[in-house]
């Protein structure tokens, strides 16, 4: 249901860096130690990042069977808060003082967070975790069709227009248009696809509205889910009663799907945007589809026709395509402003999926 470096002035990650000029003061620093690398490899990080997101529809869907749709948000994003604002004391952040950023920030935490994570989870009462994943995959391409509107210099090319047909193509694969949808839960695959929806509209408002706060990333992610947390705190008890009995194995999927899910994750999309760049740090959206379609008809024995892994596939080529760029020599590429704040590090997640432009990063798949 919609990942992070610091806000700075860095060259895109498609163009060399360009080298500094030579001072004293360079010189000394050139003899000055390495920089210590993170014990754990990138690589792991990646795969336990991929994996942890695929997983999270599975989560969805257990957690449901126990709780309300309303109920399993709630605990997700308290579970989440509570990760990332014990990671903001760890490293002293402080929070957005500005009262016009408090109010963007509300509207971001209801596109990105509360309004997607809910359609998801009211969604998998009625479809299986591997269609919602898939769902989740479109990010891409109703990102792309909405920069083309909402973003005037992001203009689109013959390979990224492509890209959009293809993975709407894809699109009707999976949802078995040539049968005329037959034995599809409507109501629950649009939900599902609305909330894809949501996350390229909430980047897009963060884009224009929230970047060179001078406020961490970090700081307004997490203050962005405290913010989401408030509002389902609001919302849960008019839809919902409190729960009779706390079920085991839903409570537990409630809870790793909100501290890992969203919470870890975002730490960890934070460390591979710093250590390997966005663009490499971005291919984690294409595998969460794979990980969520495995885990719900290996876990969940969720059935599976040839037209769900096929239409996959063509969303995820379609997805690529239009996520491509020509590349920029460092001499012509432009300093990007401060990457959007608010969301997941400088990137989707539950969901996001990523684009790369001067003034942004990948954007997160939030799952």
């Amino acid at each position: 249901m919609s990942a992070p470096c610091e806000p700075r002035a860095t060259a895109p990650a498609s163009a060399p860096p360009v080298p500094p000029v030579p001072s004293a003061r360079t010189t000394a620093s050139a003899s000055a130690p390495a920089a210590r690398r993170p014990a754990v490899d990138w690589r792991i990080r990646f795969g336990g990042l991929s994996l942890i997101w695929g997983f999270s529809f599975l989560l969805i869907k257990v957690g449901t069977e126990g709780y309300a749709p309303f109920q399993v948000t709630f605990g997700r994003l308290l579970a989440g808060t509570a990760v990332l604002v014990a990671a903001m004391a760890m490293r002293r952040e402080r929070l957005p003082r500005s009262a016009r950023t408090w109010g963007h920030l509300t509207v971001a935490a209801l596109l990105l967070n509360a309004l997607p994570f809910s359609l998801f989870s009211y969604a998998e009462l009625t479809i299986p975790s591997t269609l919602a994943g898939i769902c989740n995959a479109t990010s891409p391409l109703w990102g792309m069709a909405l920069s083309v509107v909402a973003l005037s210099e992001d203009r689109p090319t013959r390979r990224r227009v492509a890209g959009l047909g293809v993975g709407f193509l894809g699109v009707l694969t999976v949802l078995g248009a040539w049968q005329g949808f037959s034995g599809l839960d409507l109501p629950g695959t649009g939900m599902a696809l609305l909330a894809s929806f949501c996350y390229p509209v909430g980047w897009i408002y963060v884009r224009r509205t929230l970047a060179g706060t001078g406020s961490s990333t970090l700081a307004l992610t997490g203050s962005q889910l405290c913010l989401a947390t408030v509002q389902l705190a609001v919302v849960t008890p008019l839809f919902t009663s409190a729960p009779t009995s706390f079920p085991l194995l839903p409570t537990l999927c409630v809870l790793a799907l909100g501290a890992l899910g969203t919470g870890l994750a975002v730490l960890l999309q934070y460390g591979l945007v710093q250590e390997v760049g966005p663009t490499t740090a971005q291919m984690v959206t294409y595998f969460i589809p794979v990980i969520a379609t495995a885990a719900g008809v290996a876990l969940l024995g969720e059935q599976l026709s040839w037209n769900t892994p096929v239409g996959a596939l063509v969303v995820l080529v379609g997805a690529a395509l239009t996520q491509s760029r020509p590349r920029r020599t460092a001499a012509t590429a432009p300093v990007p402003a401060p990457a959007p704040e608010g969301s997941l590090p400088a990137a989707p997640a539950p969901g996001s999926p990523p684009v790369e432009a001067a003034g942004r990063g990948p954007r997160p798949p939030q799952p």
